[in-house]
């Protein structure tokens, strides 16, 4: 079961081209914000370019542990808690680059504010309820409500947890 969630995790976050990067802050608390998805790899990790001058950069540098919060249409939820590394790793820039990127590093791959943000998953959540499976929690909702308690929600099927590390 543990293997078919790890997979349906990785299918979940290659659908989502966005996630909300959730840092430690010490003036604020946490600080979240949208980040474009460079890269799922098998094992789940996430890739994403940011600036070398952004405040997530300093945060990440003072606590490394950070949440990724992915969301669609109220159908499937993602929430992975991770490890943040920071790289310069210029053969993975160049592997993972795409000109859309061009936006916010002007300089191509060779911007010199441009880096990765690796995040190493620890655990995660999922939540999804989509076609079939949306159906059956529909079901389960309506007969749930019938019958005044509450629905049974599949295990790894429309909910699931995955430990990664």
């Amino acid at each position: 079961m543990e293997k078919e969630q790890r997979e349906h995790l990785r299918e979940l976050l290659e659908d989502f081209d966005t996630a909300m990067l959730v840092t430690h802050s010490e003036r604020q608390g946490v600080h979240a914000r949208p980040m474009e998805i460079a890269r799922v790899e098998d094992n789940c990790e996430l890739w994403f370019f940011t600036g070398r001058s952004s405040g997530k950069v300093h945060e990440i540098q003072n606590e490394q542990e950070v949440l990724i919060v992915c969301r669609d249409e109220h159908k499937r939820y993602v929430s992975l808690s991770g490890v943040a590394e920071l790289t310069v790793n210029r053969a993975k820039v160049r592997e993972l680059w795409d000109d859309t990127y061009k936006t916010w590093f002007p300089q191509g791959v060779e911007d010199p504010d441009l880096l990765l943000i690796r995040v190493r998953p620890i655990e995660a959540e999922y939540w999804d309820t989509q076609g079939r499976k949306g159906l059956k929690y529909v079901f389960e909702a309506a007969k749930a409500y019938v019958k005044g308690k509450r629905p049974h929600i599949e295990e790894g099927e429309q909910h699931g947890h995955v430990v990664l590390e």
